[in-house]
């Protein structure tokens, strides 16, 4: 440690996404001295934001391989970084703001197995802050479409936009097949200028609603101080309490302590189990062996078809249709009861297609550069005659899916190494390939459509499960609330809190929870 300078807040957030954010509004409010740390910094403005390849989040230095993880799968293995900047992965998100249904939270024996996963809460103790979640994001929704919809106690509040053309024409063809297609909830304008480069990319038109736009200026006004470009690297525990947060300062260079009388953590489903398990926390949970275990992350899929025109000419953003009668099952096929959402998507983006040729050509200067746009024109006119569905298959919670410490080594900022192991069920597999059975009929129904690819989905960008909440403290790291258990002033907000993954995008319930917890926290 080069040096070592303390300071006392009231509470230290590790994290700026959803769990972060959302946990230190209440605490901002209730008037508490609030620090943030957040590895990344700031995504800067500018045009490189609307660049199809270049702005693709894998490219931007918000992705950082700084800290990357091995991922063991199957008998393949690669190296798998993180998105680090301020607002967390919500900068580079589509917006989708899905509530679980009301049964997700009293997940059956199909989905559990053997994993002992139990929600400690139920959709009506989250109901008030989905709401305050959905009113911070400006989430645009109708509510009354969806068969699977939960109750609400308040209406969305924005309405959506009026149908793109392509979109009319797969509602259509799902209603041909008397299923009941519905508006994404999105936390999103598409009033102000949307694009077709949304999921996947830092918003250039200001129509995205992440938490950097949205909630953190909110929150530093209130008070809050950001402190970007800080990774905590360890939680000094003594006594049943956290006393110290050791964190490097990637400008600066240099290590400090900083000290709170509580830590929230929500550094998301990898770098928060990875911190306390680099910690040493794990024996003083009583089941401190989940921890890192029991990773979840969807099984998805995205579901191409190729039009001989572009269906959507007027480049119109066209995220909008969802489809949940199979959420519950198919009676027509696949795994007995829960499978998940089918929605739709926009063309392949090109950042996605090249970013592997586009990390090597960077290393080639300027004629690199030269010949990644030549790629990328090349690839439009096939790219922009695709639109697609994309399936969100709820996975089960297993014990050998996790995230561990290698033994030895530590990175550039001073953690452990740490790897990945995952594999995904019969069960997993068989309710995507269900799903994406389905997505195909509908696309095959939309005139001119010929589904022409299916992209099976690796990221970890829907990650939870690695820290999970129970009312069992043999099974289940924290509690009803999120606290730590064996650590009185710990809590953990991120995705790694939820015991089953649902078949919806988990950001929203995140936040709800988030806001939950902060409430709870501020009141304490």
């Amino acid at each position: 440690m080069t040096a070592l300078r303390s300071s006392v807040y009231d509470t230290i957030v590790i994290g700026s996404g959803f769990g972060g954010a959302m946990v230190a509004l209440p605490l901002v409010e209730s008037g508490q001295r609030v620090l943030m740390l957040e590895r990344g910094d700031w995504v800067p403005e500018g045009p490189q934001r609307a660049d199809p390849v270049r702005g693709f989040f894998q490219l931007t230095p918000a992705y950082t391989l700084e800290t990357a993880y091995e991922v063991r799968q199957r008998k393949r293995r690669h190296h798998e970084g993180i998105c680090a900047c301020v607002g967390g992965p919500s900068v580079f998100y589509g917006g989708a703001a899905f509530r679980l249904r009301r049964e997700d939270f009293h997940p059956p024996a199909q989905i559990v197995g053997n994993s002992g996963a139990e929600w400690p809460f139920s959709y009506d103790d989250l109901e008030p802050h989905y709401a305050r979640a959905e009113m911070l994001l400006g989430v645009a929704g109708r509510a009354g479409e969806d068969p699977t919809e939960p109750p609400r106690s308040a209406p969305y509040p924005r309405s959506p936009v009026a149908l793109a053309p392509i979109s009319r024409r797969i509602v259509e063809a799902a209603q041909e097949m008397g299923l009941h297609p519905f508006r994404i909830p999105l936390a999103f304008d598409e009033r102000s200028g949307a694009c077709l480069y949304c999921d996947g990319y830092a918003c250039h038109s200001g129509s995205k609603h992440d938490l950097a736009s949205r909630v953190i200026p909110r929150l530093i006004e209130g008070g809050l101080e950001l402190r970007p470009a800080t990774v905590a690297i360890r939680l000094e525990a003594r006594r049943g309490r956290v006393v110290g947060v050791e964190v490097y300062d990637r400008t600066k260079r240099e290590r400090r302590e900083l000290r709170a009388e509580r830590v929230v953590l929500a550094a998301g489903a990898l770098a928060s189990p990875h911190l306390l398990l680099a910690s040493g926390l794990a024996s003083e949970n009583s089941a401190g062996d989940a921890i890192g275990r029991y990773l979840m992350r969807h099984c998805n899929a995205f579901v191409y078809a190729f039009f001989p025109k572009a269906p959507n000419p007027e480049g119109l953003h066209h995220k909008q249709v969802a489809i949940n009668d199979f959420y519950f099952g198919d009676p027509e096929g696949g795994p007995a009861d829960k499978l998940g959402n089918i929605q739709q998507v926009m063309h392949p983006q090109p950042g996605g297609i090249l970013r592997g040729p586009a990390r090597r050509l960077a290393r080639a200067g300027g004629l690199g550069r030269a010949l990644e746009r030549a790629m990328a024109r090349a690839i439009a006119p096939a790219s922009l005659r695709m639109t697609g569905l994309q399936v969100i298959a709820e996975d089960q919670p297993r014990w050998e899916n996790r995230i561990e410490l290698e033994r030895g080594g530590a990175d550039a900022v001073g953690l452990p190494r740490a790897r990945i192991a995952h594999a995904y069920t019969e069960r997993d597999l068989a309710a995507r390939a269900a799903l994406v059975r389905r997505a195909k009929q509908i696309l095959g129904r939309v005139p001119g459509a010929h589904v022409v690819h299916v992209h099976e989905v690796e990221t970890f960008s829907h990650a939870v499960g690695t820290v999970r909440a129970g009312p069992d403290p043999r099974r289940a790291p924290l509690d009803e609330f999120c606290q730590f258990r064996g650590i009185a002033n710990l809590y953990v907000v991120d995705g790694s809190f939820m015991p089953t993954s649902g078949g919806v995008n988990p950001s929203l319930t995140i936040a709800a929870n988030a806001l939950r917890v902060g409430e709870r926290v501020a009141r304490s």
